[in-house]
């Protein structure tokens, strides 16, 4: 397996922080047990797996871009959840499912207009989304950092093509990509999910698990080892706090919404 491309279980050793906005996520949501759910970049399947429990009757599949997430999600299947390897964009389902679900995922999702017109498809009538993603301000650092290392003399070249990875919109742009589209009630909400990471190994495992995977692929394999340590001396050199532990901070936009019935803008 490439060492610098998404990995099922390290992901899953990385993702703690995640995890818990993933948890709390969940805990706002009424579910009668009998419902479809679709879990959108479901990664390790550990979130996927809390749904499945909580729709016994019902079944849910959760879908993720990366084949490895995807075999490491596949060994907690069971008779009311499975994985699919899927693109988020291939998504095509019509009036199937009680509930979208999504966490920490959507970000990496360009068209989110696209995104919005296939889940009005594929839900039931009054069907529900519950998304959340990062959004404006999402991560400073990181994005200070990465930003200036591209633009090294060094480096430079090999960036030349490169498309900024995330879609992290603000609460108000969201708003208006909604509206436009149109045929759901919702509720847009920002979110502060600030972390600090206990030691250097636990934001290491951040920064590897996924955030350096969409840059380091364009640097040539001969400097790909440099690339990373530079990386992540700029990282500790700015995110270490007294205490010795080390702060990032993270900004998500989290939406609530149901499908109406009228049909979508075109």
């Amino acid at each position: 397996m490439d060492t610098y491309a998404f990995d099922g279980k390290k992901y899953r050793a990385a993702s703690k922080h995640q995890k818990k906005w993933g948890c709390d996520l969940l805990s706002g949501i009424s579910l009668k047990g009998d419902e479809h759910v679709l879990d959108l970049g479901c990664g390790d399947g550990i979130l996927t797996e809390q749904l499945a429990r909580a729709v016994p009757r019902g079944k849910v599949l959760g879908i993720d871009a990366s084949a490895s997430m995807i075999e490491t999600a596949k060994m907690l299947e069971r008779e009311n959840l499975s994985f699919a390897h899927m693109d988020i964009n291939e998504m095509d389902l019509e009036n199937d499912l009680d509930l979208i679900f999504s966490n920490a995922a959507l970000h990496w999702v360009k068209d989110h207009r696209r995104l919005l017109k296939n889940a009005h498809r594929a839900l039931k009538p009054h069907g529900k989304i519950l998304w959340e993603f990062g959004g404006a301000g999402n991560c400073p650092t990181f994005s200070d950092v990465m930003k200036k290392k591209i633009r090294e003399d060094r480096y430079a070249g090999y960036f030349k093509d490169l498309e900024w990875p995330w879609y992290m919109p603000s609460k108000q742009q969201y708003t208006a990509l909604i509206e436009a589209v149109g045929a759901f009630d919702y509720k847009i909400t920002e979110v502060a999910r600030d972390t600090h990471f206990a030691d250097a190994q636990e934001l290491i495992r951040w920064i590897d698990q996924p955030s350096i995977l969409p840059f380091i692929r364009y640097v040539p394999p001969n400097l790909r080892k440099t690339f990373r340590r530079e990386v992540i001396h700029a990282m500790i050199q700015r995110t270490q706090q007294p205490n010795g532990a080390y702060f990032e901070s993270f900004r998500r936009i989290q939406v609530s919404a149901q499908k109406r019935q009228e049909d979508i803008a075109p």
